[in-house]
């Protein structure tokens, strides 16, 4: 399979997750579904990591890690992430999440010291325009709904905590490990987060046997976390990370035209200028030799 394809099926698949989480809400609790979504997927890539030859033993220092790049990536930020979307529509969920690109350059000057260029910070005062002009009429709205402000401070809290699991990540790999045998454990470590979430919560365990719900769930385990980030380690080999982290400006643009098929978001001229800005904030942002954190 040729890199173009590859990376177009990862566009499509991560685009159209956003959507395919508005399915997951109301029967079953958010953290339930997470639970269910990372067990199988933790299972799938455990399963590749074996059937690949990664190396599965840890040292204890860095289970550890492991453990802070599962509870950041695919615990806490999920969880929020799937809260968000039930106060703004998946598209504009999506959006925002685009704003982990600069928070990853960000943090990798505070973590790693990675140099942040002049460029980078235009890119953030571009980023910050589009997103303004995007939510222009939801921000009127929100005038009078706070809920609308509670769910964009939900997803940007959430997109906080995946750069700070992308963070955990670098690390992991800078120190040697296999990225398939950190992720593996990193799922195991989320969904035992999520767990405990739902205990101390006193959850009750549910399961929604409709057909939305099971294809859903099926489609952002096996689709939307196994098998695209799967193709998304194999662009980073083929073509580098750089080019492949692309595909967090491209996946917006998907998630917002699902969004006006079937979620009734409608598009004004300062949203489709606010996109348009953002777009090229982000690609001038992922632009030049600045070391690129995907997620």
């Amino acid at each position: 399979m040729s890199s173009p394809v590859i990376y177009a099926i990862v566009v499509l698949i991560w685009g159209t997750t956003w959507y395919a989480i508005k399915f997951q809400l109301g029967v079953v609790a958010p953290e339930i579904s997470l639970v269910y979504r990372f067990g199988i997927a933790a299972v799938c890539v455990f399963a590749y990591a074996r059937f690949a030859g990664s190396p599965m033993r840890l040292s204890w220092r860095d289970h550890r890690f492991v453990a802070l790049q599962g509870l950041t990536l695919f615990c806490l930020n999920y969880w929020m992430t799937y809260l968000s979307t039930q106060f703004l529509t998946s598209g504009l969920v999506a959006v925002l999440f685009t704003s982990i690109i600069l928070l990853n350059l960000i943090n990798a000057r505070l973590f790693f010291g990675v140099p942040v260029e002049a460029r980078v910070l235009l890119a953030a005062a571009t980023g910050a325009l589009g997103v303004a002009l995007l939510f222009l009429p939801e921000l009127q709205a929100a005038m009078g709904d706070r809920t609308i402000i509670h769910g964009a401070l939900l997803a940007l809290g959430a997109t906080y905590l995946a750069s700070l699991g992308n963070m955990a990540a670098l690390r992991n790999t800078r120190s040697g490990m296999s990225v398939v045998t950190a992720n593996a454990y990193g799922m195991a470590y989320g969904t035992v987060g999520l767990a405990l979430i739902a205990a101390i919560r006193g959850t009750p365990v549910d399961f929604d046997p409709s057909w939305p719900y099971v294809v859903s769930l099926l489609y952002l385990s096996l689709a939307g976390t196994s098998l695209a980030f799967g193709l998304y380690l194999v662009l980073i080999r083929r073509i580098g990370p750089s080019r492949a982290a692309y595909t967090s400006v491209l996946f917006p643009v998907v998630a917002l035209l699902v969004s006006t098929l079937f979620e009734g978001y409608r598009w004004s001229f300062p949203s489709i200028i606010g996109l348009a800005v953002l777009v090229a904030g982000n690609a001038l942002a992922l632009g030049g030799r600045a070391k690129q954190v995907a997620n």
